[in-house]
């Protein structure tokens, strides 16, 4: 006998030592795993809703919100702000109601079920960030180029030589770098904190699925 059969010899000896769980003890244990998972999911996407808000809060006496001010542009972007804050006490909903109705789930198909719900509304709730702050900073952009003296200037100045198509090529080219070089940051961001989440969800539902086998 070589040293592999003596292995497993000795480990099926342990295994059988070892307690039993029973379906309904595996399910309760995915359960809790799972419920506090999504409750942690709600609790860092209004965190991170804390976070935004006191940034924007301290950056509001900045010399650039204070020019931004100067525009006039009330009536633009206080309709999307309060667009934004309505669809994310929407996602805010959601995710409790996620939590809610995982916390008291008495079936492994309809746990299942939900964990696949939570996982659809975070990749929403992230894809909504995204493109909110795609259309915001193109607005606030478009904001700047008619209403700023300084860009009007620079704007009629690439005309009278010329170059108007240029200027603008340069402009949309160094703004959506600076966009994709903050969505990369934006989505390390996420993929840190709700990848993480998601992951180990996934991985409850992996086992929920050998459970219905």
């Amino acid at each position: 006998m070589d040293e592999l059969d003596i292995l497993k010899k000795d480990w099926q000896k342990q295994e059988e030592k070892l307690p039993k769980l029973s379906y309904n003890e595996i399910y309760k244990m995915i359960l809790k795993k799972s419920s506090s998972i999504v409750k942690w999911i709600f609790i860092i996407s209004l965190l991170e809703f804390v976070l935004w808000t006191g940034l924007s809060f301290f950056m509001k006496d900045s010399e650039s919100m204070k020019k931004f001010e100067t525009y006039g542009a009330d009536n633009i972007m206080i309709p999307i702000s309060i667009v934004g804050y309505i669809i994310l006490a929407y996602f805010f909903y959601r995710f409790y109601m996620n939590y809610k109705t995982i916390s008291v789930t008495d079936n492994a198909k309809v746990l299942m079920e939900n964990i696949l719900k939570t996982r659809r509304t975070v990749k929403q709730y992230v894809g909504f960030n995204l493109i909110y702050l795609f259309i915001v900073t193109f607005i606030v952009l478009g904001i700047q180029m008619n209403r700023d003296t300084q860009m009007i200037e620079l704007v009629e100045q690439a005309s009278a030589n010329g170059q108007l198509f240029k200027f603008y090529g340069g402009f949309v080219l160094i703004t959506l770098v600076v966009l994709a070089i903050v969505i990369i940051l934006i989505l390390l961001f996420y993929y840190l904190i709700y990848g993480l989440l998601l992951r180990r969800l996934n991985l409850n539902y992996k086992e929920l699925k050998k459970l219905e086998v």
